[in-house]
């Protein structure tokens, strides 16, 4: 080993580093950004005071985690009941870029894959049925490979009962999918379909040209459609509940279309997968609509998952007004009717 290599494994890591580390962690507990931010700072007023870490801590990355994962555990017992009462379909609130650079640097591109799979909007909508204990147990031992007995002391329970908490998360988690990789690290149909980009590329021509038969080939026989509004846009802005098939949601696109939508479909790493960005038109303002996930296996899209509750998007850019958009669209009726007379 050269000095340098020696230099680079045993360096502190920087206060910026510990902070993605807080951010990643807290961000897999809780599917919210604004709240993920909010535990990453705290958990460094804990970690580094000072701007630095204590010299006395020995692995400062999983201190870092050890304190943001329980930070997060209080947050998400605290919001459970405001989760159960959530209007609509929820979904996290999404990382659009490289959501793997928001997180823990990886070293290689393997680790870099496997943090993506577990950042994906799939693999924490999965999260999402376990209680907040089963969700730090299963993190914290599957995920990133602690000990039980050290997953016990972040919960704040035994070693056994982290145990069987990891386990029946890991039963639950099973039991929304047929296979299961590395012991329940991942679900299968969760990894990272190498033509997801082409198959995205091609899934917006489809949409915006109205193509029915092009969208068809696209969607999987069991594709399945959800929507995240949360009460918060007007009628006709999201899906308020799953559509499910490949004929009925390609029915449903092709009926966005053609309301004259005045938005553009934009290519766009979603949680470090291929997905898209909706924008409105610049002629009523511009700014963000939603952001959509895509799921791929086989070849074929397998799920949609979109989010338009502006509450969820304040993080990545300026929002559409979606009153607005929601006018045109209402009134693109009577303009076809006035063009053709």
């Amino acid at each position: 080993m050269t000095r340098r290599a020696a230099r680079t494994r045993t360096a502190r890591p920087r206060p910026e580093d510990l902070r993605r580390v807080a951010f990643s962690a807290a961000y897999r507990m809780l599917g919210s950004v604004t709240e993920a931010e909010d535990v990453a700072q705290d958990a460094m007023l804990r970690v580094a005071p000072h701007g630095q870490v204590a010299d006395d801590v020995v692995n400062p990355e999983a201190f870092t985690t050890t304190v943001a994962t329980r930070l997060a555990l209080d947050v998400l017992r605290s919001a459970r009941v405001r989760r159960e009462q959530y209007v609509g379909e929820w979904l996290p609130e999404p990382l659009v870029g490289d959501a793997v650079a928001t997180g823990a640097a990886p070293p290689d591109a393997a680790a870099h894959a496997e943090l993506a799979d577990d950042l994906s909007t799939a693999f924490l909508v999965l999260l999402e049925t376990l209680t907040p204990s089963e969700r730090a147990a299963f993190l914290l031992h599957d995920v990133l490979g602690y000990p039980h007995r050290q997953a016990a002391r972040v919960i704040g329970t035994t070693e056994l009962a982290a145990r069987q908490l990891a386990s029946r998360a890991r039963r639950r988690v099973a039991s929304r999918r047929e296979s299961m990789v590395d012991e329940a690290r991942t679900p299968a149909a969760d990894r990272a379909d190498p033509r997801a980009a082409e198959l995205v590329e091609r899934f917006i021509a489809a949409v915006e040209g109205g193509r029915l038969e092009a969208l068809l080939e696209l969607l999987a026989e069991d594709v399945e459609m959800v929507g995240d509004g949360g009460g918060n846009v007007p009628p006709g802005m999201a899906v308020s509940k799953p559509v499910t098939g490949r004929v009925a949601v390609a029915r449903l696109l092709v009926g966005f279309a053609r309301r004259g939508t005045p938005g553009s479909l934009r290519p766009a790493l979603v949680n470090g997968r291929p997905g898209m960005v909706a924008y409105a038109d610049a002629s009523i303002g511009g700014g963000l609509i939603g952001t959509y996930s895509v799921d791929v296996a086989g070849g074929r899209i397998t799920h949609l998952r979109g989010v338009v509750n502006p509450e969820k998007l304040q993080h990545l850019a300026p929002l559409a007004d979606l009153d607005a958009v929601a006018r045109v669209i209402r009134d693109a009726p009577r303009r076809r009717r006035a063009a053709e007379a």
